[in-house]
Parts: structure tokens; sequence; C-alpha cells
């Protein structure tokens, strides 16, 4: 009689046990593809220096792996449960919208100028003040962190430099 109380109430434990160990078991994301952009600047020395030192993790978000080919002077990290990546990309052009009326938010001792995105529900960042143009994407709904972190990274790698905006338009 008391194993047939007992089992039952060892395998309703068990089940809850496994379910909250599935729950904490980190998700294996696939490997991210992206595009190539032009990066006439991807291989100088500029992103040779930011690349290695770009934290594994930016707030709530991990790095993420690259479908190779990756293009080059590229990382990307994304949440443990997948979902729209943060991507940031080295040696840019100067972005075409950037000219000398452009807006500047000064974060942890780098000038950014952003590209908004409505339709991808995305903001890119351009460090304009180093000596290559940095680029990082992030998703709606990101917060701060992510544009600090790499600011940080940024100033502990990269000497500022005065900016080049474009010409006004016309």
């Amino acid at each position: 009689m008391a194993t047939a109380v007992a089992l039952p109430v060892v395998l309703v434990v068990a089940v809850l046990v496994a379910a909250v160990l599935a729950r904490r078991a980190p998700v294996e994301r696939e490997p991210l593809v992206l595009g190539p952009v032009p990066a006439p600047a991807a291989e100088g020395p500029a992103c040779a220096a930011l690349l290695p030192a770009l934290p594994a993790n930016l707030g709530e978000f991990t790095k993420s792996t690259l479908v190779e080919p990756a293009p080059p002077a590229t990382r990307a990290w994304q949440r443990p449960d997948g979902g729209t990546a943060i991507v940031l990309r080295c040696g840019l052009d100067r972005p075409l919208e950037f000219n000398r009326a452009s807006p500047l938010q000064i974060v942890n001792g780098v000038q950014w100028f952003e590209v908004r995105d409505q339709a991808a529900g995305a903001s890119t960042w351009f460090a304009v003040d180093r000596g290559a143009y940095v680029a990082l994407t992030v998703p709606d709904g990101s917060g701060p962190t992510p544009l600090q972190e790499v600011s940080d990274t940024i100033t502990a790698q990269l000497p500022a430099q005065p900016i080049d905006p474009g010409p006004l338009p016309n």
C-alpha cells in the first residue's frame, strides 16, 4: 500500500524537477547570418584593436556565433532565448546621413550619431569620433546598457579624433 502511494508522488516530483531543470538549461541558438556591408577600414588597426576587447555580454545579451563566412570586423549578441540581435560593425564608411547639422549624443566619452529604422524596430548608432566608424545596431527595448558598454570599450581602445561630418544637404 505504501508503495502504491509513494510511487505516484515520486513520479510527480521527478517530472517537476525535470521541468525546472529544462527551463534553466541554456537555449541552443542558431548561428546568425549577417550580410556584407561595405567596410573599407574593417581590416585596419582601429578594428583590430577594438574587436578582441569587446565584452562577451552586453547587459542581458550574450555573444552570438556568426555563420561563416562572417563579414569582417563584425560581432553580434543575442538574448539567451534568441530574438533580434545587437550587431556591431567596425570600419564602415561615414554614414550618408551624417552632416554638420546632425545631432550627436555623447555616451561615456564617445560621440554617437543615431539612425532610426522604424520599420525594423531598431536604431543604428555610429561612433563618429574615432579612427574608424563603428556602428552598433540595437533593437528597441534593449535599454542603454549595450551602448554604454560598447562606449566604454571604444574609449579604452580607440583614441578620440575630430569628427568629419559630410556637407549640409542642399
